[in-house]
């Protein structure tokens, strides 16, 4: 009687450990990885759209200074030469004569109104470019900070994914080695067959992803092949001071630039309608003139002919009174009243808008770091039901499927918990945005959390 062979044993399975797939992307050299920080100072100087808000601003300080000309003093100088040809019968007189004159005008605004009202409109223009220029800044901030983010996440996918493909690969080997000593079936060849080339796929996503957001980035910061810095591991991510959802909508009220635009135009608008209110009130105004008139033949007049000039100074006050002009005045304070309440209107849709977007961002990074926690927690869960899996396929107790599934699971937990990470701190960086305390010092807290 033939005794039946003992079959073999399984092979210890040797998948690629994801904590060193990690740690060798981290000891990648980094000599040519940027910083947060330093991409963004990049994207500030090449960034079409803030170079287009900069230079906004810097049309709009100019057009405010332009206002002070309606209460400054004007001058004027004007200056001619002509020829006269005279004739005359009786008595004959048939003579040609040239004109000289030179005349300096001058006038200074006494009572305009209107004027006033246009200088100081001025200022709030200047405080309104300010506002629209720290607009685009924080949106550069936060434009830099997603895509810097998005290639760290991209990256950090493609990674997990040819760390799960080389543990699949194992494992399809593994299965095949099985099969042939006929300890396993040939379905899970199979199986790992088709999660191997499931696999496949998500790396050729995974890298074509990749490439699409270093462009991305590329194109803001006005660089090629950018490399961001990875954060740090363990990373402590900040938690949310003041941690109090009123304090922030609170500040928003003061600093948001939305809010301080809509402030400016309700004052501008006010100003409109002293303005138009302007067009039934007087002006006076203070003029002066010289003029200069030189004849060096005479004129038709002098007999015989001989050169003379005439100095004239002529000093007085200009009082102008509007009468009646076709209802124009009446029809203009009308209007600029209507735009007065709207811009009011506007205001209390911008507080409202502000104090909606700060509340939904703060509840954002509280759920984020929230959800942070519980990745964390699944990972370790993840990581020990791979190992279970794994040695109950040794003995015998699980199936191909099953380690698969567990490698599967705790690759996306690792994915998902990345991700998160990068969503906490740009959820950061977009609740101070949603209520206007956005400044480029915030970027150097996530700086501080990179590698060096």
């Amino acid at each position: 009687m033939t005794t039946p062979k003992k079959p073999p044993a399984r092979p210890a399975m040797l998948p690629l450990s994801i904590a060193a797939a990690v740690a060798l992307l981290a000891m990648a050299p980094l000599a040519r990885a940027q910083s947060l920080v330093e991409l963004y100072e990049s994207a500030r100087a090449f960034d079409a759209s803030y170079q287009s808000a900069k230079l906004q601003y810097d049309a709009n300080l100019a057009k405010a200074d332009q206002a002070k000309a309606g209460i400054l003093p004007t001058a004027g100088l004007s200056a001619g030469v002509s020829r006269t040809a005279f004739e005359n019968t009786a008595p004959v007189i048939d003579r040609s004569f040239n004109t000289q004159n030179a005349t300096l005008n001058l006038s200074q605004p006494l009572y305009r109104p209107a004027n006033w009202a246009t200088y100081q409109q001025a200022s709030r223009q200047v405080d309104l470019a300010k506002a629209q220029l720290e607009t685009a800044d924080q949106d550069l901030i936060v434009r830099t900070s997603q895509a810097y983010f998005d290639v760290l996440a991209a990256q950090d996918t493609l990674t997990f994914v040819r760390a799960q493909k080389a543990a699949v690969a194992e494992q399809l080997a593994s299965a095949k080695r099985n099969f042939e000593v006929g300890t396993s079936t040939i379905t899970d060849t199979r199986e790992a067959q088709a999660r191997y080339d499931l696999v496949i796929a998500q790396e050729l996503a995974a890298e074509n992803d990749l490439r699409v957001k270093k462009i991305a980035l590329d194109t803001l910061v006005g660089k090629t092949e950018t490399q961001p810095k990875p954060l740090t591991s363990p990373v402590g991510l900040p938690t949310i001071t003041p941690a109090d959802v009123d304090t922030w909508v609170s500040q928003s009220e003061l600093v948001h630039p939305s809010i301080r635009q809509a402030q400016s135009n309700v004052e501008i608008a006010e100003l409109e309608v002293n303005k138009a209110e302007a067009g039934h009130k007087p002006t006076l105004d203070a003029t002066a003139s010289y003029n200069v008139t030189r004849n060096p033949s005479g004129t038709a007049t002098t007999i015989p002919p001989f050169a003379f000039r005439t100095n004239t100074t002529t000093v007085g006050v200009l009082l102008n009174v509007p009468l009646f002009a076709g209802f124009s005045t009446q029809n203009r304070v009308r209007e600029t009243l209507s735009l007065r309440d709207k811009a009011k209107s506007d205001l209390e849709g911008a507080r409202r808008t502000v104090a909606q977007a700060t509340r939904t961002a703060y509840f954002g990074v509280q759920s984020g770091q929230g959800q942070v926690k519980a990745l964390e927690a699944a990972e370790l869960s993840s990581q020990s039901a791979l190992d279970a899996n794994k040695l109950g396929y040794q003995v015998g107790v699980r199936i191909n499927i099953d380690v698969l599934n567990s490698q599967s699971q705790l690759f996306q937990t690792k994915r998902d918990l990345a991700k998160a990470r990068y969503d906490v701190l740009l959820g950061d960086l977009k609740l101070r945005q949603a209520n206007g305390t956005l400044t480029p010092e915030d970027l150097q807290k996530i700086n501080a959390l990179l590698a060096r």
